[in-house]
Order: structure tokens, then sequence, then C-alpha cells
């Protein structure tokens, strides 16, 4: 017999994950349209945030000095979610890969933040440089657990599409403001219709929840255990609970 279906999605929301927290990004905005909601959250919590952008964005637009608005952009998006520390890498947009190079780069950021979560997009992304950013990411905390030292926990979360997750968090409350946090991607915006499809996707996810819960974001929480397999087996370890 199949599953029913609260072994694949929560029926509850669930309180915030430990902080401090630390979140990758792959380009600035994936930070605010992926769990902005959480991370003004966070905020109101007083949990410290720290958000980390790996690529330029070059390629997301076609105004001639593109990196410099998408950084100045996410300066001021960090600053109305309240997070403590931002870094923008240099990677290029659309090429990142698993090098030993950025593993180890992220694994050192780990150790100088020492975040009690780490955040990464989830992998059934379809932008690839978000799914390369999951496997970085895991790949450095995969590097820390063979050091003996301790090592945060792992956490996904959505951007464009929805992906196995275990964990939900209400942002009803913040709907509006992270509506506003969105509008500061003036640059990404006008691409697509971006505001309105994350909205769309955070009202998805209230599908299974009160109805008092307008609006969620969809995280998946790791065990630790996980940690000693490649995000690829976990990852077909969750999607092996739909068969």
């Amino acid at each position: 017999m199949l599953n029913p279906e609260h072994v694949l999605v929560p029926y509850e929301v669930s309180a915030l994950p430990a902080g401090p927290w630390l979140v990758f990004a792959p380009h600035a905005d994936d930070e605010s349209f992926g769990m902005g909601g959480s991370l003004l959250r966070a905020k109101a919590e007083s949990l410290t945030t720290h958000v980390i952008v790996l690529t330029d964005g070059a390629l997301g637009g076609d105004s001639a000095d593109l990196v410099a608005i998408r950084q100045q952009e996410v300066r001021q998006a960090a600053k109305l979610m309240g997070v403590k520390t931002l870094a923008c890498w240099t990677e290029q947009d659309r090429t990142l890969a698993i090098s030993d190079r950025l593993v180890e780069q992220i694994a050192n950021a780990i150790t100088a933040i020492a975040p009690a979560t780490v955040f990464f997009p989830a992998t059934l992304e379809l932008h690839p440089d978000h799914r390369a950013t999951a496997q970085l990411v895991w790949a450095a905390l995969q590097l820390l657990a063979g050091t003996g030292v301790a090592v945060p926990a792992a956490c996904a979360y959505e951007i464009s599409v929805q992906s196995p997750i275990n964990l939900l968090v209400d942002i009803s409350a913040q709907r509006v403001e992270k509506e506003r946090l969105m509008a500061v991607y003036a640059s990404q915006n006008g691409q697509n219709n971006y505001q309105e499809l994350v909205m769309a996707l955070n009202k998805a996810r209230t599908f299974t929840l009160p109805e008092q819960v307008s609006h969620a974001e969809g995280f998946c929480l790791y065990p630790a255990p996980a940690l000693s397999q490649s995000l690829q087996q976990a990852t077909a370890d969750l999607l092996a609970r739909y068969w």
C-alpha cells in the first residue's frame, strides 16, 4: 500500500530551524524569493542570519552594469531582512560546478560563521546553478563532518518548484513584507512575473495546512546521518516515499 499524504508533506507548521543561520544563494534574489518570508520571521524572532551569494548574476538581464545593480539590490534586500553579514562571491553565472576549490571555500565560510543551520536550494530546482549550489554545500558539510567538528544542520529551501519537504514555515504575517522585499529586485522582475510565481508556490504550500495559514515556505531539514550519503542518494530516499 502506498504511503498516505502525511508521510509526504507536513499537516502543521513548524517553528523556525535553530539559529544562527547561513543561507547560500546561487544568485542575488534567490534568498528572498526562496525563503524571504522565513528570513523576515527570523528577524522578528531575533535570530542572527548571514547570506552568501555565489555567482555574479551577470546573465540575469541585459543591463551593461547588471552585476553592480544586482549587488545593490541584494544589499537593500539584506538590510530589509536584518541580515547580519552579506557576502557576494564572483563565480560566473550559469557556470557553477563541483570543484575542490569551491567546496573548501564554502566549508571555510561555514567554519568562520559557525551557524546552527545552513540553507541551500532544494535538489529538484530547475536552474543548474541552484542544483550545483546544493551539491557544493552538501559536499562542504561532508568535508567538515570528516574533520570531526560540529556540523550545522542541513536545510534545503524551495525557490521555483516544489521539492520533497518535511517542514513548513507559516509566513502569513510576512506575506505583504515579502512582496515588498521581492519588489527590490527590479532587474529580475522585468524578466518574468517572478513575484506572482513565488507567491503562488507559497500559497500552494498551504494545501495541507489550516485555513488561517495563507502562505507558507517549504523546507527539507535533513537528519544528520544523511550526510553519510551522497546528496543524490539522500534525495532518492526522499522520493522513495512516493512509491
